[in-house]
């Protein structure tokens, strides 16, 4: 066991016996004082067994009155001498070893005049002189002369017994008339709503539930990802069942010293209790549900502990109206947990991203909130934001119409469809920069050759299969190409297109989605060469192989045995998945490489224009490629005119 680990353990249980050693070292310093050996600077008499106040008074000879010798032959001499403007006796304790190098050094050599004390002198001054000298007076003093150390064994003692200011869990109590809100502001969400009403009636209806022999606490587990309402719904809770809420963060159980986690939530629960009926809501409590007995140090498993202890407070008649709201950004699911923190709640309420409907109630809701003349409704399609803000949280979406309401008032407009599209550029890209790549002609025609690469493989499935224009523009999730900046993404231009709601990705989905990553090289290995591929493929590279080893050796998607390679040691295996992995993006570059040449002569044209333009929107590169197939047409037509 660490020796750290054992020093901790020890100081937990020992409070009564550090405070008995506090004062027994205040009463050592006492005796010490009354022995002679603290100075007392505020007595009459000025006892020490400082010597250097003996080799200093030659350079005090003017200020001497007297000086004599007490009980020379002894085995502690005391020097006794007086100044001329003070009142103090001066009273110094020396060995007797040490009186005969003084007497011949100091006293002698600097013939600095003396006497012996005599017995008369002796008598008279016999309190002043005795060891246990002191009383009231003397213990005023010591008290005051050890001020600050006296301080430090206070402060000591605080910190064993209550932690040091900081160290201990924040939180903060709200009573369920300041709390704001309604579940009606959970936009959608139904499913989640039905699970709180269900929660609702099991807290309301204890004795029926008693009487199913259901008696522990419904503890709530929040999950999903940031930004969708979990904190909200603990404050709608507590208001909808009149009960006070206490909030504190899980990242501050990590006080940093052993047990201070356990300690905090200790604190958190007695103050919960005080109050009877309560929500205790832990939120991004997500260390707290990892499997214990991972480290080696036993004591960092000492916070779940203890929790695992207060979640089941129902044993306890104190604790039976505390009900525990922890919230996670991770699930069972996508993080692995502990099976017996799992099972202390009773309610898992899992929280998801809001679908198009809902991000296109939740962004109306939010523009609502404006004041008259800030939105223009009328050029306002919330569908089309709604479709380009696939996976984003409600936070996020109001993070979206705030960024729009910024570039509103700097540009003195309203805000609609445009404006919308332009903030949620700004909140998921970042600032782009035009100059920055203004001044770099040459690499700017390589972007835009790149870029075009990545918009023509992401349209060339549906060309291949005869849509027409029209069908491939709605099939597309093109919004813009861009040839500007943007520091965010460390890229000098960027295609920017809409989410899909859609996660459960086919095989021919996820090629589709190599192949348009691949576009932008191959079109650069189409204009330059083998030889001329440039570095601004790294980020598309990255994630095709990351994509292609979630194919092959994740999800096997290309094998009969349906294995996770990814367990196995790579001794053997590793070489094994390599080529294979190697051989599918072969296959799926060079089917890349080979259609991206049929539209070698349309990226050409298309070129041109955007770098005059810098930026093209979907509508825009749609409408100069019916431009170019009606010309092209006009021209077939024009040709064969002329043979016939």
């Amino acid at each position: 066991m660490p020796t750290l680990y054992k020093l901790q353990l020890a100081l937990k249980n020992t409070y009564v016996r550090v405070a008995l050693a506090v004062l027994l070292a205040a009463a050592a310093a006492l005796a010490a004082y009354w022995g002679g050996d603290v100075a007392q600077d505020a007595s009459p008499v000025l006892r020490s067994q400082n010597i250097a106040a003996i080799t200093a008074l030659p350079g005090q000879r003017a200020r001497l009155d007297y000086l004599l010798v007490a009980k020379p032959l002894s085995e502690a001499p005391r020097y006794i001498f007086k100044f001329k403007d003070g009142p103090q006796l001066h009273v110094v304790k020396v060995p007797s070893t040490s009186h005969l190098s003084l007497e011949r050094e100091i006293l002698l050599r600097h013939a600095l005049p003396y006497g012996i004390a005599s017995d008369d002198f002796l008598a008279a001054h016999k309190a002043a002189l005795q060891d246990d000298a002191g009383g009231p007076a003397a213990a005023a003093a010591f008290l005051k002369r050890h001020a600050f150390d006296i301080g430090v064994l206070l402060l000591l003692l605080f910190v064993l017994k209550f932690g040091l200011p900081g160290m201990g869990v924040s939180a903060t109590v709200t009573t369920p008339d300041q709390l704001k809100g309604s579940m009606d502001d959970l936009v959608g969400m139904d499913d989640i709503k039905q699970e709180v009403l269900h929660l609702e009636d099991m807290i309301r209806h204890r004795a029926v539930y008693r009487s199913h022999n259901i008696d522990k606490p419904f503890n709530v587990m929040l999950t999903g990802p940031a930004g969708t309402g979990k904190t909200k719904l603990a404050g709608y809770l507590a208001k909808k069942l009149n009960l006070p809420l206490i909030q504190a963060s899980g990242s501050a159980l990590e006080s940093g010293y052993i047990g201070g986690g356990a300690k905090a939530l200790n604190a958190l629960y007695r103050k919960a209790c005080a109050r009877g009926n309560c929500i205790i809501f832990l939120d991004e409590a997500q260390t707290l549900f990892m499997p214990r007995g991972r480290g080696e140090k036993k004591w960092e498993d000492d916070t779940a502990n203890t929790l695992l202890g207060l979640l089941d407070g129902v044993k306890s008649e104190q604790g039976s109206g505390v009900i525990w709201v922890v919230a996670s950004n991770f699930d069972e699911a996508s993080s692995p947990m502990d099976e017996a923190m799992l099972r202390r709640f009773s309610v898992k309420i899992n929280f998801r991203l809001p679908n198009q409907a809902e991000r296109t109630e939740l962004l109306r809701r939010f523009l609502a909130r404006k004041a008259d003349g800030c939105v223009a409704w009328d050029r306002l399609a919330l569908d089309q934001v709604a479709e380009i803000t696939a996976n984003l949280s409600p936070a996020l979406l109001e993070t979206v119409v705030d960024r729009a309401s910024m570039l509103a008032i700097q540009e003195q407009s309203v805000i609609d469809t445009e404006l919308l599209f332009r903030a949620f550029e700004r909140a998921t890209i970042g600032l782009t920069d035009r100059a920055t790549t203004a001044a770099k002609q040459q690499q700017r025609e390589r972007i835009a050759l790149h870029e075009l690469g990545h918009f023509f493989m992401q349209i060339d499935p549906y060309l291949r299969q005869g849509m027409s224009l029209a069908e491939v523009k709605k099939k597309s999730h093109l919004l813009k190409i861009s040839t500007e900046s943007v520091s965010k993404l460390n890229a000098l231009g960027y295609v920017l297109s809409a989410g899909d709601d859609v996660s459960l990705r086919t095989l021919e989905e996820m090629e589709r989605d190599v192949i348009q990553l691949y576009g932008g090289v191959a079109a650069e290995e189409l204009f330059y060469g083998a030889r001329g591929i440039s570095v601004g493929s790294q980020n598309d590279i990255q994630k095709a192989t990351a994509m292609l080893d979630t194919m092959v050796n994740r999800l096997s998607m290309y094998s009969r045995s349906k294995l996770d390679y990814s367990q196995f040691k790579q001794d053997g295996n590793g070489e094994h998945t390599l080529r294979q992995v190697e051989a599918k993006a072969d296959e799926l570059y060079s089917y890349t490489l080979g259609a991206i040449g049929d539209y070698k002569e349309l990226i050409a044209a298309l070129q041109g224009v955007l770098l005059e333009r810098y930026v093209l929107s979907k509508d825009a590169i749609f409408e100069l490629l019916e431009e170019r197939m009606a010309r092209d047409l006009a021209d077939g037509f024009a040709a064969r005119g002329a043979a016939a």
